[in-house]
């Protein structure tokens, strides 16, 4: 299997959440076919799986971004106005980072030295999160229960947001489709100062159990923790010739950027009009092969612009990285239209929108109607429910 986290077991939990059990692929069916059809592509074209020299260059000059726009903000050579410019294109290229090379380095795609993956999914820290929780929350959790209520950990936001069927509706969700895009760029601020302390030490995480908190992990949180703060607010706090409240203004100011461009291109694969929210049966079972359900559970949009795909790590994709999260995303296009055959031919969907502003609209209309539809009804389901 291509996916990175079907041989995780989830452990029982106090909580007795449910086991969610996939049906075995077949030698027919679809997840063997596209497995052996993209492999196929790859021998055949004489191709690496991994980052080319082309991701090496984006990589380049990404991480040359993040550090100049942070060394001209510390340097005094320019004015505030200048400075807060800097503080957003910072946060940008810290998006950057989290959607093209840390993200791939976590899933272990970026190269095929393990060890060089680690390194880069490093630059995860750079943004303020924890690359630990991350693969736990997004390679084991997020990769695994795709959609799937209680235990993909991704539509489990804070209540105010609603963003599954058989979460309860209260009147304030009426509105969510209007203060969703302010909530989404929190996404970056929460991961720096909650959300990954939370998570860090829940022992249960989705459809995740843990039961021990590994010591090196914990001493890796805190200390990045800290070298975060540190060269990010306390350093330009005290060599920058400003009021301390604005030197935290472009703080707050470049991850309100930085956390809308990261959670609006997840929300755009898995929160959007024709993606599905299954629910396991009273035995746990799905009713599908785990890759059927992603092709029931995750849209693509803006496959053809390739600004979009650069920019954005691939996500645009997000079929295709769900389906094969140990192929670099450089390679998604390539790929996309032998699985949307291979779909196709075994009476799956692929969903998808022409275009990132009618993905925008779509995900706009989901939140509105999810805002007034009572819990339970009109939910989309796949063939088992």
């Amino acid at each position: 299997m291509n996916s990175d986290v079907l041989e995780h077991k989830t452990a029982p939990s106090k909580k007795k959440f449910q086991k969610v059990i996939f049906d075995k692929f077949t030698q027919d069916g679809f997840q063997k076919d596209v497995n052996e059809r993209v492999d196929r592509y790859f021998e055949t074209n004489n191709l690496s799986k991994t980052a080319n020299s082309g991701m090496v260059f984006k990589t380049i000059w990404i991480l040359a971004g993040w550090a100049a726009t942070y060394a001209l903000v510390i340097s005094g050579l320019v004015s505030p106005i200048g400075m807060f410019l800097l503080a957003l294109g910072h946060g940008f290229f810290s998006a950057m980072i989290g959607l093209n090379i840390a993200h791939d380095a976590i899933h272990g795609s970026y190269t095929k030295n393990q060890k060089l993956n680690e390194r880069l999914g490093l630059t995860f820290n750079f943004m303020g999160a924890n690359d630990y929780v991350w693969k736990i929350s997004h390679n084991l959790v997020h990769h695994t229960y795709t959609n799937i209520p209680d235990h993909d950990g991704d539509i489990d936001q804070p209540p105010i947001l609603r963003l599954q069927p058989n979460q309860d509706l209260w009147w304030v969700h009426r509105f969510q489709h209007i203060y969703a895009y302010f909530l989404y760029s929190l996404a970056t601020v929460s991961w720096v100062f909650v959300k990954d302390y939370k998570k860090f030490f829940q022992h249960q995480l989705g459809g995740h159990y843990r039961k021990d908190f590994p010591k090196k992990e914990i001493f890796r949180l805190f200390f990045y923790k800290a070298l975060y703060y540190s060269v990010f607010l306390v350093i330009p706090i005290i060599v920058i010739d400003l009021p301390w409240y604005w030197i935290l203004f472009g703080f707050i100011a470049g991850h309100l950027l930085e956390g809308f461009t990261v959670a609006v291109i997840f929300m755009l694969a898995h929160i959007i009009e024709g993606t599905s929210f299954p629910e396991p049966k009273k035995d746990g079972k799905i009713g599908l092969p785990w890759a059927d359900l992603q092709m029931y559970t995750t849209a693509n949009f803006a496959i053809k612009n390739k600004l979009v795909n650069y920019l954005f790590g691939g996500l645009n994709f997000q079929i295709e990285h769900h389906l094969f999260p140990k192929i670099c995303h450089v390679h998604y296009p390539k790929i996309a239209e032998i699985v949307k055959e291979t779909a196709k031919e075994h009476d799956l969907p692929y969903i998808e929108h022409e275009t990132f502003f009618g993905a925008v609209a779509s995900h706009t209309r989901f939140l509105k109607q999810f805002g007034t539809t009572p819990k339970g009804v009109m939910v989309p389901r796949v063939a088992n429910a």
